[in-house]
């Protein structure tokens, strides 16, 4: 990743983003449309960290899920699986134990063992999350419902919630959710970022929903944060300005959806990619053309990146060092390094040591 920061992270111009790895291995996908004939399209629908950081799971609509090695820069091909469905979301446990893919069915791999369960089957499950205690898993479909399993045992905790309900929308978009760090809280942002709710999960009631009636910017939302505060929410939406194109990031408290400190501003197109360090520290945003790194409590721009390709999916490595994203033209996952400065600058890495010639 190309860096025009000049000092301590800092940057007011921007540059070229160059990817330290290429992975390369989806193949297209064929669509046959009524009328005849047939289009190909290329596209990943999802990627996931190994809590280790050393490898990598992704799903597509060619109907595989595949594993990729972060050190060899390649896929692990005897850990490729083939399924009857093309593939809207997968995840990796914090603690390594357990995979969850998920389309028109919920399917829970145990590492270790290889045990296979299938906890639902029949409704397109678009979006996935699973608890910060590895023990939960969060599915939810197109028609805006959700449902909460034990990642053990498949049984069902809570739902199926609607969200969403109550509102009138002709267009059915996926959803985007996440579980607070204690599971207690579900904060959900639908309607193609249009409705932003947060469930008690226990009750399964709806504490707080707020709504705008913009006109729908795109298929795709940008994800649901929460700070490690467990009270706060990062996301992107805004029931009361008159910026239909969500180009403005707000951290909000989840019980009286106020504001906390100042937004994070600076995008010129909607914002779909949104990932926050585990610690809070480093948030990174993506719209059509660029990538911005954020030092989160300062509001600070750090870094902003030209992209040759518009992202989609954005996320952050476990020790928050690199960031992998996936874009519209192709099937590629591209990872980056996050430039040594711009983690010192928030406190991630040290300043690098230069070395001292002894003359003999």
């Amino acid at each position: 990743m190309a860096s025009s920061s000049t000092q301590r992270g800092a940057t007011t111009n921007k540059s070229i983003l160059t990817p330290d790895m290429t992975l390369d291995g989806h193949e297209p996908y064929i669509v046959f449309p009524p009328d005849g004939g047939h289009h190909e399209y290329k596209s990943i629908s999802c990627i996931s960290y190994f809590p280790d950081g050393k490898q990598m799971i992704s799903g597509s609509p060619d109907k595989t899920i595949r594993r990729w090695d972060l050190q060899k820069g390649k896929e692990i091909g005897d850990a490729r699986e083939v399924c009857e469905y093309r593939m809207k979301a997968v995840g990796v446990s914090r603690d390594g134990r357990w995979i969850v893919t998920a389309g028109f069915e919920v399917k829970v791999s145990e590492v270790e063992t290889g045990i296979v369960r299938i906890f639902h089957k029949g409704k397109l499950i678009t979006w996935i999350d699973i608890s910060a205690d590895s023990k939960l898993v969060v599915g939810g479909s197109i028609n805006h419902e959700g449902w909460i399993w034990r990642l053990d045992t498949g049984e069902l905790v809570a739902g199926p919630f609607k969200f969403g309900d109550g509102l009138t929308f002709t267009v059915d978009i996926a959803l985007r959710f996440r579980l607070s760090e204690d599971s207690r809280k579900l904060a959900v942002l639908s309607l193609g970022g249009r409705c932003f709710e947060v469930w008690d999960v226990q009750t399964q009631k709806l504490d707080v929903q707020q709504s705008t009636p913009s006109i729908p910017r795109s298929s795709e939302s940008a994800p649901v944060l929460w700070t490690t505060k467990h009270k706060s929410i990062v996301t992107v939406f805004n029931s009361t300005s008159s910026d239909l194109f969500h180009t403005t990031i707000y951290e909000f408290d989840a019980s009286t959806f106020k504001t906390v400190g100042a937004p994070f501003k600076g995008h010129t197109y909607s914002i779909e990619g949104l990932a926050l360090s585990s610690d809070c520290v480093l948030l990174v945003s993506s719209c059509y053309d660029t990538i911005k790194l954020w030092a989160f409590e300062s509001r600070q721009l750090l870094a902003s990146f030209d992209m040759e390709s518009p992202a989609i999916i954005l996320i952050l490595s476990p020790d928050s060092r690199q960031l992998a994203y996936t874009n519209r033209n192709d099937s590629n996952i591209y990872i980056c390094n996050i430039p040594v400065n711009i983690l010192v600058s928030i406190g991630l890495a040290e300043e690098p040591q230069s070395s001292v010639c002894i003359p003999p």
